[in-house]
C-alpha cells in the first residue's frame, strides 16, 4: 500500500505543478482559456488526491507534521506554496508582483520536493 501511495502522490505532484506552471503562464499573458471549465476544476481534483495521499503516506509511515521535522517543514512550505499561488493566480493587482508571486512559488514547490526525497528540512 504504502509504493501506492508514494507513487500516486509523486504523480499528483507532478501533475499539479505542471498545471501551475500552465495556469500561471496563461494568467500572466491574460489568456481566456483560464476561463474554460477543465481548467478550472481539474486542480482541485488533483490536489484533493494529493492531500490524501500525502495523509495515507504519513499514517502509513506513522511519521507527523509537528513531530518530523522535514514533514512540518514540508506542511509550512505547502502553506507558503499556497499562498505565493493565490497571489500569482488570483489578487496580484500588478504583473510585476505576479510574475514574482509565481516564481516563488514555483521555488518553493521544489523547496518541498528536495525535503521529500531528502527527508531533511534545509537539504540545500
Amino acid at each position: 500500500m504504502y509504493f501506492a501511495l508514494k507513487h500516486i502522490h509523486m504523480l499528483c505532484a507532478a501533475i499539479s505543478i505542471i498545471g501551475f506552471i500552465v495556469r500561471g503562464a496563461l494568467r500572466i499573458q491574460g489568456s481566456a482559456l483560464l476561463q474554460k471549465k477543465f481548467i478550472r476544476i481539474a486542480p482541485h481534483i488533483v490536489d484533493t488526491l494529493l492531500l490524501v495521499s500525502a495523509i495515507g503516506l504519513t499514517i502509513s509511515i506513522q511519521q507527523y507534521p509537528f513531530t518530523s521535522a522535514w514533514l512540518t517543514a514540508k506542511l509550512i512550505g505547502l502553506f507558503v506554496y499556497i499562498g505565493l499561488g493565490v497571489v500569482a493566480l488570483r489578487i496580484a493587482k500588478t504583473q510585476t508582483v505576479r510574475v514574482i508571486a509565481y516564481l516563488l512559488a514555483i521555488v518553493t514547490f521544489f523547496y518541498i520536493g528536495s525535503v521529500a526525497f531528502s527527508k531533511v528540512p534545509w537539504p540545500f
